[in-house]
């Protein structure tokens, strides 16, 4: 006999920051290539307020998607932020064109991404400011170093990181305390299955990015066939089954797209049973 599992619906970043475990993912809500303005400004400034009518409180960005566009929509449709909203960001990557992404991690590009953040989103502090990517050209404690000073500032509460391994996070953690890791993640691929059980252990945050492979999850089978018996979409099971794979998973489907963002928050309300989520592997 079957049993439904459950699972906790909110988790704390770096011991003060309660979130709601189904966040929202702002890349999308930026031109093609993740360049320039949206096709639909309209659209994508109600999906951000739906977004937080719908119950989401932690919203992920970066100072590169647009570049500087998603920041700018996030601001002008939910300034002044409802009380207890995270809005995360991101800096180390410069943009050239669309789908174009260079790794610049320096201090001075840091400084400048931070600075411009603050600015766009009008916030005094970043509550979790991400290193978007380690940067091979400069000292990763170079980097770590910058946000340790603006940290002691105040101009960021926490720090994260994005794409690394173990023995990366495990670095890092000898200059500051990192309270969140954001890799490629989702049932499809595991690749950072790893990183996910450090995450478990030392407490930190796991935030997985394209979470649905970039809509890969419709094209597998057994996907398709745990999610017609659970009378769910494919996209409602693939995020489900990360909210109940692990306690430290936040989620931050991305979308331009009203109808489609309504559909992954009903994801959280999904119960997988302990049957599906070992046929699912």
């Amino acid at each position: 006999m079957s049993t439904v599992l459950s699972f906790k619906k909110e988790f704390t970043i770096g011991g003060d920051l309660t979130v709601n475990r189904m966040g929202f993912g702002a890349m999308r809500i930026t031109g093609d290539g993740i360049w320039g303005p949206p096709r639909n400004r309209t659209e994508a400034i109600r999906v951000l307020k739906r977004a937080v009518e719908l119950g989401v409180n932690f919203i992920d960005t970066a100072d590169s998607y647009g570049p500087n566009v998603s920041e700018e929509l996030i601001a002008e449709a939910l300034y002044p932020y409802p009380k207890g909203l995270v809005i995360a960001t991101k800096g180390g990557f410069m943009r050239s064109g669309p789908n174009q992404w260079t790794v610049n991690s320096s201090p001075a590009h840091l400084e400048k991404a931070l600075e411009g953040s603050l600015k766009r989103l009008r916030l005094d502090s970043i509550d979790l400011y991400q290193l978007h990517r380690v940067d091979s050209k400069v000292p990763m404690e170079k980097s770590l170093e910058f946000l340790q000073k603006a940290q002691e500032k105040g101009l960021i509460k926490h720090i994260g990181l994005s794409e690394v391994d173990t023995a990366t996070i495990k670095a890092a953690e000898k200059f500051v305390k990192i309270v969140s890791v954001q890799n490629m993640y989702s049932l499809d691929n595991r690749k950072w299955e790893a990183e996910l059980k450090h995450c478990e252990e030392k407490g930190l945050a796991f935030i997985p990015w394209y979470p649905l492979s970039a809509g890969g999850v419709e094209e597998i089978e057994k996907i398709k066939r745990v999610a017609v018996r659970a009378g769910v979409s494919t996209h409602q099971l693939a995020l489900s089954w990360l909210l109940h794979h692990s306690p430290n998973i936040l989620l931050i489907p991305g979308t331009s797209s009203t109808a489609h963002l309504e559909e992954n928050i009903q994801a959280a309300k999904v119960r997988l049973t302990d049957a599906m989520m070992k046929e699912l592997g």
